[in-house]
């Protein structure tokens, strides 16, 4: 919802209250700040997404390990199961499905955006 210099306010998708959250207890990051390692060079995790809402693969239980390594495995080949962690794969079962039960758009935000954009025009 907003941030201070000592912590961020927060309203929770599940009962929709909100709250003040120090940043001396929690540390956060923006979905959009997120890369998840690949074959290739790492993505952002709004394309982790994207493909799994995507995918005709129903989501696994996010407690069934090798489920869950098998899910992606169908749904990302390209992640780098070595580098990505099986409690990574749980949360991102976990975060979609908090998501689209909260019919949360799947999208970035305009200045993350520019940003990439600015970023392939610097690479080109």
């Amino acid at each position: 919802m907003g941030s201070k210099p000592d912590g961020a306010i927060v309203r929770s998708l599940d009962d929709q209250t909100t709250k003040f959250v120090s940043s001396r207890k929690h540390n956060f990051s923006h979905l959009e700040s997120i890369e998840i390692y690949t074959v290739r060079e790492n993505v952002n995790l709004l394309e982790i997404f994207k493909a799994m809402d995507a995918s005709s693969v129903t989501l696994p239980d996010e407690k069934d390990t090798k489920a869950i390594k098998a899910y992606f495995k169908s749904v990302y080949p390209d992640m780098d199961f070595d580098r990505v962690y099986a409690s990574d794969m749980k949360k991102m079962v976990k975060w979609l499905a908090i998501l689209k039960l909260n019919n949360v758009e799947l999208k970035l935000t305009e200045a993350a955006e520019t940003e990439e954009e600015g970023n392939e025009e610097a690479t080109a």
